[in-house]
């Protein structure tokens, strides 16, 4: 067999390119990247990605594109994460409330362990218990007390059943050891709006959602739920300050991987977080919004998402809940 000259010059240089061609082949990423988000535009999951998601991009040479997917407790956006390639290009936020749900849904419709691969957590964020500034309390002890004294006279206004907001209104109920009616709302403005009425005496919710009103001296903040002092709220004492040693509820954003994904892409994208993520101009953008920036290891980011659903499941089981 007789080889044409080309065939035989491209022969003898192909041992010398083949590394150069195998870097090519395997440039990660060399398209843009796409993070599911089960939550609609304008929520605290989706300004922190999208803030994040902005540097990542100028560090990676990609863009990162947010798809948001709400509904379904979560499972929608999860199962277009985890129904693509796992290739590094299909992306998934998961949340605290992804253990919450976990913890409370019958059939969840995917495996939030099993089905994912953790890459860094992005921020951690505490709720606020607040009411309006009308009303004369001035601690979670003196709402404490005058709920003891009137026992199912209390309303605590939280989003939808499920939420994390509503199984921190019944660890709250449980650990204080009040008899308060706990009343769900559809959105976190239809609950203020009770709050503002008195229609409802407390809402558990984020800072990012009340701090204009807390500011304008609408609200009063009672406590803040997590281990330490919020930075937004420096002034307000946490409810394990206020005498309540095993209330901490923590919620957090993360970025997780379908499961099969390579590790060398976690790594990469663990790294490239960790330096976004330090970034002082992006820690002060978000602790705007009440949100600690701050990364993770996959193994401790893996560990949390474990710790949380079991912690979740107990508080469900012990308040006697339905799965839904």
């Amino acid at each position: 067999m007789r080889l044409s000259r080309r065939a035989v010059t491209a022969a003898a240089f192909a041992p010398a390119l083949a590394p150069f061609m195998a870097r090519a082949q395997g440039r990660y990423p060399d398209r843009p990247i796409r993070v599911t988000v089960p939550f609609g535009p304008g929520g605290l999951a989706d300004v922190t990605i999208r803030l994040v998601g902005e540097r990542l991009s100028q560090r990676l040479g990609q863009q990162v594109v947010v798809v948001n997917q709400p509904g379904g407790a979560g499972a929608i956006a999860a199962r277009a994460a985890t129904s693509s390639p796992a290739d590094g290009y299909t992306l998934a936020l998961l949340t605290n409330g992804t253990a919450v749900s976990a913890a409370t849904a019958r059939s969840l419709g995917f495996d939030p362990l099993g089905d994912f691969t953790p890459i860094s957590t992005l921020g951690f964020f505490e709720f606020v218990l607040a009411t309006s500034s009308a009303q004369p309390y001035r601690s979670f002890r003196d709402l404490q007390q005058a709920a003891q004294a009137s026992p199912g006279k209390l309303n605590i206004g939280t989003i939808q059943p499920g939420s994390t907001q509503h199984l921190a209104a019944v660890l709250l109920r449980s650990l204080a050891r009040i008899d308060a009616v706990i009343v769900p709302f559809r959105t976190t403005p239809d609950a203020l709006t009770a709050l503002l009425r008195r229609d409802v005496d407390l809402v558990i919710d984020g800072f990012s959602a009340m701090g204009g009103m807390l500011r304008e001296g609408q609200l009063r903040a009672l406590a803040t739920t997590g281990a330490r002092r919020s930075a937004a709220l420096p002034d307000v004492p946490t409810m394990i300050e206020s005498g309540f040693a095993d209330y901490d509820v923590t919620s957090w954003n993360a970025l997780f991987a379908p499961a099969a994904v390579p590790a060398d892409i976690v790594t990469r994208l663990n790294a490239e977080l960790q330096a976004v993520l330090a970034d002082p101009a992006l820690g002060a953008r978000l602790a705007e919004l009440g949100i600690a920036a701050r990364g993770s290891t996959p193994a401790e980011l893996g560990q949390r998402l474990r710790d949380d659903i079991a912690r979740w499941s107990r508080v469900a089981e012990q308040a006697g809940l339905e799965k839904l």
